[in-house]
Formats: C-alpha cells, sequence, structure tokens
C-alpha cells in the first residue's frame, strides 16, 4: 500500500492550518488599514499573500510540528499516535 499524506488523512488539520496562516496574514494588516483610508488593493493583496506563505512555511518545518503535536495537537499536521520514529 503506497503511504498517503497527512493532508489526504487529514484534510480539515491542513484547512486548520492554511485558515491560520491567512488570519495571521489579515491580522498584519490591521496597522495600515487604521493608518491609511485608502488603501491599494495589490499591496494589501501581496502582504496577506506573503505573511501567510511565511506562517505556513513555519508550520512545515519537522520542529515547529513536533512541538505543535505535543501542545497543540488540533494544529499539527497528524495526530499524535501519527509520528514516525526519528521524526
Amino acid at each position: 500500500m503506497t503511504p498517503t499524506t497527512t493532508q489526504t488523512r487529514h484534510p480539515w488539520r491542513a484547512t486548520a492550518r492554511t485558515i491560520l496562516a491567512a488570519l495571521v496574514g489579515a491580522l498584519s494588516l490591521v496597522p495600515t488599514v487604521a493608518a491609511t483610508t485608502g488603501l491599494d488593493t495589490v499591496p494589501a493583496v501581496a502582504q496577506l499573500i506573503v505573511v501567510a506563505g511565511a506562517i505556513t512555511r513555519i508550520l512545515a518545518i519537522p520542529g515547529v510540528d513536533l512541538w505543535l503535536r505535543r501542545f497543540l495537537p488540533w494544529l499539527s499536521s497528524a495526530p499524535g499516535n501519527d509520528v514516525q520514529p526519528g521524526i
């Protein structure tokens, strides 16, 4: 049997992680929105994409995922019982 990715086995976890990354990206816009009334949409969208991408990349680091499995298991890539030895 071919192993499947954690996104396939636990799609709601991948969704939760993506939503978290997008929310953090959106929150980074709050000071800009507060300081500017006529915000151009291109910089706002670019900022959202960059911050969400950075958060997603950080969540993909094995050490971060192990920390998430221990302290925030609902946000890890897989449940704690899916931890493979040596990872």
